[in-house]
């Protein structure tokens, strides 16, 4: 299952010796500058900079990175396209008319608008897929704890977290069973195998949820999961890093804020 490769590339990454609170701050510096920029250029660089700390530093295999980031550029670019014909202003640069009558324009602001979307959600993603494959989920909700934040919050995130890959686990089975038994042949097949796939994802689910229940109470749960809090200092060198690598990623936005591509 994906939860056991993630967990795994977590576990063994070049980075896994690094204070976890380090590279959470990292990311997520990162990512609030990517959604506060308002050019290109800073996310950008976010991008390339957290592909290459992620692939080069870190030793994640090139192949399941670039498979991860075809999710956020799939929707990235829907979404900038969809802008590209109705956001913003300005001078047109492409009019496409269709029929009956319609006119798609493209504008400076609508191209400026979609171009930063796209170099906002690449860069965010690239900053949050540096956090997922270099930080244990446990040491995230360890982080959390120590922050003093709500138990039950912090529970009902183990929780989620856990039942979304069981879920994911529960819905490939069965559809690889409906496939093999030509189940998605025909139209009328499909729906009918979609409605089965819901309703068995459902019963799946809650029996899974039954089970941790179960297992919980026999381990004599009393409402709270506990969680360790050991953490060692950062070393100086890479907090002064950190610090400088984000920075130099404010200074981009910050000098390149006037800036635009058209």
């Amino acid at each position: 299952m994906m939860e056991h490769l993630l967990d795994e590339y977590t576990q063994c990454n070049a980075l896994s010796d690094q204070d976890a609170r380090l590279k959470l701050g990292l990311g997520i510096g990162a990512i609030l500058i990517c959604t506060s920029s308002t050019t290109l250029f800073s996310p950008i660089f976010i991008a390339v900079s957290m592909a290459a700390i992620t692939v080069g530093i870190a030793k994640i295999p090139m192949r399941l990175y670039l498979a991860l980031l075809t999710i956020p550029i799939s929707f990235s670019l829907t979404s900038g396209i969809v802008i590209l014909f109705t956001g913003g202003g300005g001078a047109a640069l492409v009019s496409l008319p269709i029929p009956p009558g319609i006119t798609l324009t493209v504008t400076t602001g609508s191209a400026n608008l979609a171009i930063l979307l796209i170099a906002r959600t690449f860069g965010g993603m690239c900053a949050l897929y540096f956090i997922a494959l270099t930080t244990p989920i446990t040491e995230i909700f360890s982080i959390m704890h120590s922050l003093r934040l709500p138990s039950s919050l912090i529970d009902l995130s183990m929780l989620i977290y856990h039942f979304i890959f069981v879920l994911i686990g529960e819905a490939i089975s069965i559809h690889t069973a409906q496939v093999l038994r030509h189940g998605y042949d025909t139209f009328r097949n499909k729906l009918q195998s979609l409605g089965m796939l819901a309703a068995m994802l459902f019963i799946r689910a809650w029996q899974q949820g039954e089970d941790l229940l179960t297992v919980m109470d026999a381990r004599c749960y009393d409402g709270r999961l506990d969680l360790g809090e050991d953490h060692a200092r950062p070393g100086i060198l890479a907090v002064t890093l950190v610090l400088v690598y984000l920075s130099v990623c404010i200074g981009i936005a910050y000098l390149t804020a006037s800036m635009r591509i058209f």
